[in-house]
């Protein structure tokens, strides 16, 4: 099946940068947009930046010009550059992959969704 793995997490002063990346791995002929999502404790998932196949870029209101998501369609990674921290960006990071094609088992999966296991980001101030 699909599986998205997460790096690049950790610790960072308010301020600093950090970049996360992602790998989907599996039988996939396309993906529709991967992006990235972010649950704070005590909050709902909320977006933070999207990536379509063809280039298009969404960006949550509080991460713009704070954050580049970037990716690569022909190795199916998408990557999250975070500059100036701050600690409000503290969150648990999941990667989505969406609207997935892919091949399992004899089994032709059409538009299917999929989330990484999540990377924590701490930004202290």
């Amino acid at each position: 099946q699909v599986q998205l793995v997460e790096s690049g997490g950790g610790l960072v002063q308010a301020g600093g940068s950090l970049r996360l990346s992602c790998a989907a791995s599996g039988t996939i002929f396309s993906i529709d947009a991967m992006g990235w999502y972010r649950q704070a404790p005590g909050k709902q998932r909320e977006l933070v930046a999207t990536v379509t196949s063809g280039g298009i870029t969404n960006y949550a209101d509080s991460v713009k010009g704070r954050f580049t998501i970037s990716r690569d369609n022909a190795k199916n990674t998408v990557s999250l550059q975070m500059n100036s921290l701050k600690p409000e960006d503290t969150a648990v990071y999941y990667c989505k992959a969406e609207r997935v094609q892919s091949y399992y088992k004899g089994t032709h999966y059409r538009a299917e969704d999929y989330w990484g296991q999540g990377t924590q980001v701490t930004v202290s101030s």
